[in-house]
This record gives structure tokens, sequence and C-alpha cells, in this order.
């Protein structure tokens, strides 16, 4: 074990120091190609800065609105139907909208009914096999400025779904 927290703590170390050697054997300036490497970094943080404030207020607006607990309790009946912990569902919900909602939520899943628990593992599961989708599609098409998204939003989220449904099903056959 202490093998492998050394290897992990040296990566990032000597991949710089791999590439700062390349870098000089082939006679290039390593250090103003990092500065312009910097530079276009700020300008895409800037670029995508008013996509993540209104992602940010948006999630917000959600959360503290108590539409997710709306929600719950209008499909609670229908999940214990097709056995569903309902306890899931504000994750299902917020998985594809926030990387860091849904990391709350299934911190306090874990907390709350353990991490051996079937709750616990369909949490689990789900975390691994789903998106920020939305996160994600709004960043990386504002980055580079494609306003014509066609299908991809629809496909992703289907995708997240099938991700739901398979995490359900696996850890409901093996556990």
């Amino acid at each position: 074990m202490n093998v492998i927290n050394y290897i992990s703590n040296m990566a990032i170390p000597i991949v710089i120091l791999v590439i700062v050697t390349i870098g000089i054997k082939e006679k290039k300036n390593v250090f103003d190609i990092f500065l312009k490497g910097a530079r276009e970094g700020i300008q895409i943080v800037i670029k995508i800065f008013p996509t993540l404030i209104g992602l940010f207020l948006a999630i917000s607006l959600l959360r503290s609105s108590g539409i997710l607990n709306g929600i719950i309790t209008l499909i609670s009946p229908i999940l214990r139907l097709l056995k569903i912990p309902s306890e899931i569902l504000p994750l299902a919900m917020l998985r594809p909208i926030s990387g860091s909602a849904s990391i709350a939520v299934a911190t306090d899943i874990m907390t709350t009914f353990g991490v051996d628990s079937k709750i616990g593992l369909i949490a689990s599961t789900m975390m691994g096999s789903t998106e920020t989708t939305i996160y994600t599609i709004a960043v990386y098409t504002s980055s580079v400025d494609i306003k014509d998204t066609r299908f991809v939003l629809f496909s992703a989220l289907c995708a997240d779904i099938v991700g739901m449904i398979a995490s359900i099903v696996v850890c409901n056959f093996f556990f």
C-alpha cells in the first residue's frame, strides 16, 4: 500500500519533469509555452464564468425552493410499486445537474443508511454510472461557442437514465 501511495504522490512531479526535459531537449522555451497556456486557460475561465454562475443559481433555487421534496412526495407511491428506494430520488434528480450537489446528497445517504446498505450501494453505483450532464454540456458548448446542440442533451439524459436504472437493477439483483 505504501508503494502505491508513493507512486501516486510522485506521478505529477515526474510528468512535469518529463515534459520540461523533452522541451529542453527539443530546444523549446518551456516557460513561455507554459505562460501562453496559462493565458489561454484564464480566457476560457472568463468565457465560461457566466454559464457557471447561471447554473449555480439555478441549482441553488431548485434545492431551496422545495420542488425536489414535492416531486419526491408525488412519485413515492410509484417508486414503491417498482421497488425503488425513494431515498435515492434526490440523488437521481440532482446528478445530471450538479456534481457537488449530488456528492452532498450521496454523502448524506451514506451517513444516514451506511455505505454497505442497499441504498448506499445503489447511490454509489449511480454516482459512478452517471454524469453531471447539464453542467458538462453547458461548460463544453459555451467554451467553444456552440449554440445548436441538437440532440446532445436528450441523448445524454437518456444515457443518465439508463445508468440510473442499471444501478438500481444491478444492485437489487446482486444485493
